[in-house]
């Protein structure tokens, strides 16, 4: 019984290794106190500062640290979609999707805030808003998901979930972070798309998946105007893409049929 739980727990280790180490540096943020957290968060930003001053660092530290509130409330929702990720796809390929996005999305958004700054669109005082966070990472891991969805849901969910990185993006005015997810998003479902066949699913991985899908919608979804916009958005997405992909499975059809 040891065994089989020991076997168990090994197919999700990454996510247990970083659910662990999230969880032992949000404490310790506590213990020391608002000052020295807030130190710490700034100096692990991936904001513009930091990035000038060749903080290469912070794109790798900035996931370690979360201003997301108690982790006792996002951390199950993280493990979800990561645990989930690492069942289907296995621990290196869930690593691949979560750093791509994480490291991706940071990297574009700070380029599109640069040129921003430069075309005079927004203040200078962006260069030193914190950012720091799991939420690129864990977004873009839910886009890698997207291949592992059966057949037949695959174009409702890739609809649900693009028209909703839109509605969170248009909702905030352009924040930049909503625009990030929405990278993030796209970038997961992107590499998600060479990582081959997924392991079977099981009831257990369906109730994950609903887990996992709450927790993203979310992260980009958190305020009244942005759950109504994402809401109404997502579903019409949703029934779009749905409606595409069956006209084109009509003329497939229709294409075999008369060859």
């Amino acid at each position: 019984m040891v065994i089989a739980l020991l076997s168990r727990l090994d197919r999700v280790r990454v996510t247990l290794g970083y659910s662990a180490a999230l969880a032992v540096v949000a404490v310790t943020l506590v213990a020391l106190g608002p000052h020295v957290r807030d130190q710490v968060v700034w100096r692990v930003s991936t904001n513009l500062h930091n990035l000038g001053e060749g903080h290469l660092g912070t794109l790798i530290a900035s996931a370690f640290v979360t201003e997301r509130g108690p982790i006792y409330v996002w951390l199950p929702g993280l493990f979800a979609i990561l645990g989930l990720a690492e069942l289907l796809w296995h621990s290196r390929r869930m690593v691949v999707a979560f750093v791509v996005a994480h490291v991706g999305a940071t990297m574009l958004v700070a380029t599109g805030l640069v040129a921003a700054l430069a075309a005079g669109l927004t203040s200078w005082s962006i260069a030193n808003v914190t950012d720091v966070g799991m939420s690129y990472g864990a977004v873009g891991v839910l886009g890698a998901l997207t291949a592992a969805i059966p057949r037949r849901w695959r174009a409702t969910w890739t609809g649900w979930w693009l028209a909703v990185a839109f509605g969170a993006a248009i909702s905030s005015a352009g924040d930049f972070t909503n625009v990030g997810h929405g990278i993030a998003l796209i970038l997961g479902m992107v590499v998600g798309t060479r990582f081959g066949r997924p392991a079977l699913w099981t009831t257990a991985r369906y109730a994950l998946l609903a887990v996992a899908a709450s927790f993203g919608y979310l992260i980009m979804a958190n305020t009244m105007p942005s759950i109504l916009a994402t809401s109404t958005l997502g579903v019409f997405g949703a029934l779009v893409a749905t409606w595409i992909a069956r006209r084109r499975a009509v003329r497939r059809a229709l294409v075999s049929t008369t060859q």
